[in-house]
């Protein structure tokens, strides 16, 4: 199965955050297999851009372009952002992610715990 790369496992490496190493080992293992959204990608460059991470950026998107997909949410599934948060009780980033996920048929590889709630409809994994 392949899966969608929640957005905290990215920013655990780019930050230097304390999950930075197994984060980065994970995504060596998967290189070639990456989903990311683009919800991820402009995530990762607010947070970048206001920390003045530039070049950060850039190196991310170079290997992004050579080892991962960026993958969008089709329009036509945007109404149902408001059912999956309801349904497994999750803010706007996160029910974002899970719809693309279904969107996509993959699974889901993140820290957080919040994806717990989606783990009885959807492959989670969580380092």
């Amino acid at each position: 199965m392949d899966f969608l790369f929640d957005t905290n496992i990215f920013l655990e490496v780019l930050l230097g955050q304390e999950k930075k190493d197994a984060c980065k080992r994970l995504l060596l293992d998967f290189t070639g297999t990456i989903f990311l959204s683009e919800f991820s990608v402009h995530s990762c460059g607010v947070i970048l851009f206001k920390q003045k991470k530039f070049s950060i950026f850039d190196s991310f998107m170079a290997d992004i372009s050579n080892n991962g997909t960026i993958i969008s949410l089709s329009k036509i599934r945007y109404p149902h952002l408001s059912v999956i948060a309801q349904k497994y009780q999750l803010d706007f980033d996160d029910a974002f992610q899970t719809a693309i996920a279904i969107e996509h048929n993959l699974g889901i590889m993140t820290i957080d715990r919040d994806f717990k709630k989606v783990s009885v409809d959807l492959m989670v994994k969580f380092i």
